[in-house]
């Protein structure tokens, strides 16, 4: 599918504590998905995450379209039953644990740049999954932590009873707006595009709740406040018309841009900045794979990213086969 030219380069013998048959960078559903099926086969397995495992799904208050919890399950729950299955196979997981860079020295044999350590790998699946985008709108960054927040199973808590504001109508959006009305008092959606695009459950379960007001084809202009969220400044994309929401709390659902820019220039990527991957999950670099959100032409489902882990870690196996012996 690609075509590449990798040059070896001399290089000193990793230690045996950092020499990896796989390295899997992101420790979410993708990437545990991954290191349960590797680390089941024998292959020395670590999980690097630059954070707190969990990724995205990790928060999420209440998963109900993933396969065998009839009743849903909260995402950290699942998440970390994810971590328990990999880590009983074999794999280390090491959080906090920040790539900065890749490097394929030879065939078989890739070098790891973290924030602390470097580690040497046999071959490499990127599951860094996304992280939500931002507006870029006047008084977002000056009140982010003020009543301003990406992540409404996080915080809505803070905002019991107070009017908050939900910027973002699609699935991400709907999902925390239905947690957010258990204890709010009342939940306004804004939405750029003239009508939802979230799954036809979740619209049925919001819109029509007492506590939910919607504004469909609006443009967020700013973030109102000084010390704190006061309100959300918006125009009517038809009429030109500007108007302030009052709003005690901001919660912003406006898409979600791959965390890729640890493989700019090495990697090919898309126009948007995900992975390229044939088929078989390989990108343009051999002995580098890439699985779950952070990959091309995929959807953000933890049933996909689970799938695309297990396909990656079949595809590693593949390859790791055909190279000489280590």
């Amino acid at each position: 599918m690609f075509e590449f030219t990798l040059i070896p380069k001399k290089s000193e013998p990793a230690a045996a504590e950092t020499a990896y048959d796989v390295v899997i960078i992101g420790g979410g559903a993708a990437g545990f998905s991954t290191a349960i099926y590797t680390a089941r086969d024998g292959l020395k397995t670590l999980v690097l995450e630059k954070s707190t495992t969990g990724g995205l799904a990790g928060t999420t208050e209440l998963i109900e379209n993933y396969a065998g919890f009839p009743e849903g399950i909260n995402g950290m729950e699942l998440l970390a039953r994810f971590r328990q299955q990999a880590e009983r196979f074999g794999a280390t997981v090491a959080e906090f644990a920040e790539v900065l860079r890749l490097e394929p020295l030879a065939p078989g044999q890739i070098a790891i740049h973290t924030t602390d350590e470097v580690y040497q790998a046999r071959a490499v699946v990127i599951a860094t999954g996304s992280h939500p985008k931002h507006l870029n709108v006047p008084g977002e960054a000056e009140l982010y932590g003020r009543g301003l927040s990406y992540c409404a199973t996080c915080d809505g808590p803070l905002f019991r009873d107070k009017a908050v504001v939900v910027i973002g109508a699609g699935n991400s959006g709907l999902q925390e707006s239905a947690n957010l009305v258990h204890y709010v008092k009342s939940v306004t959606i804004v939405e750029f595009l003239p009508t939802s695009k979230a799954e036809k459950i979740l619209q049925e379960r919001v819109f029509g709740h007492p506590k939910v007001q919607t504004f469909f084809n609006q443009q967020v202009i700013a973030i109102e406040g000084t010390t704190a969220v006061t309100g959300v400044r918006v125009q009517d994309r038809t009429t030109g018309a500007e108007r302030v929401i009052p709003a005690e709390g901001v919660f912003i659902y406006a898409g979600y841009q791959p965390e890729t820019g640890f493989v700019q220039g090495l990697l090919e990527l898309d126009r948007w900045g995900y992975i390229k991957t044939d088929a078989h999950l390989r990108t343009s670099v051999p002995g580098i794979f890439a699985a779950g959100d952070v990959r091309a032409d995929n959807v953000a489902q933890v049933a996909v990213a689970v799938g695309d882990g297990a396909r990656a870690a079949l595809a590693v196996r593949e390859y790791l086969a055909g190279l000489s012996p280590a």
